[in-house]
């Protein structure tokens, strides 16, 4: 029995994302969790509340940002996820795919699939993640419909749904992607941090 406890707000364009979302599953088998995925854009939350990261990309010699790279592979490796980045498009434009996301947020196990595929796109293949005809490709290989949700994504109410979700991490305390919450208020962030959300969930239901 499983019960929608973990909330996780995402954007296809960070790798750490990438990762957060290759390992929640692990978690969530062990926990006997569910979790429901929520599309955002990441640079509006930037925008709103995090500028700084604009800022630290500038430097080309800061030091932290640097060993970041090595980091990302080393726990690419161990997730035995393949992480091929970054390419040419990063830092990536992510709107288009994150309107493709948001159109299919109430189909949670087709957003799934399209993420998954989507991930692999960007960070294994380095295609374009802000390419309409690169995110029909990936919906349609995933035996979804990418025609209808390309002309989807690009309609008011898909827009909307994206906003308001942005909207909503930042007022609940979120700064970047991905931001997971345990029951509604206990917030975390990055793949780094979900060791904490499993003990979390482990402990919160002894």
């Amino acid at each position: 029995m499983t019960d929608e406890r973990v909330e996780f707000f995402f954007d296809l364009s960070s790798p750490w994302t990438c990762l957060a979302f290759h390992n929640l599953p692990g978690v969530l088998a062990r926990t006997g969790a569910s979790a429901r995925y929520r599309p955002i854009l990441v640079g509006g939350v930037f925008n709103a509340v995090n500028p700084a990261v604009y800022a630290a990309r500038e430097q080309a010699d800061n030091r932290r940002l640097q060993h970041s790279w090595k980091v990302l592979k080393d726990w690419a490796r161990l997730a035995g996820v393949p992480m091929n980045f970054p390419s040419q498009w990063h830092p990536a434009k992510s709107v288009q795919a994150m309107r493709f996301a948001a159109v299919l947020e109430d189909d949670q196990a087709a957003l799934l699939r399209f993420a998954r595929a989507a991930f692999a796109s960007y960070f294994d293949r380095q295609e374009n993640l802000d390419d309409p005809d690169v995110l029909e490709a990936v919906a349609t290989a995933e035996g979804l419909d990418g025609a209808a949700l390309r002309a989807a994504a690009a309609g008011d109410t898909a827009k909307a749904r994206l906003r308001t979700n942005t909207e909503e991490v930042v007022a609940r305390g979120g700064y970047g992607s991905p931001t997971i919450f345990v029951d509604a208020t206990d917030m975390y962030f990055g793949n780094d941090q979900l060791p904490l959300v499993e003990a979390a969930l482990k402990r919160t239901r002894e």
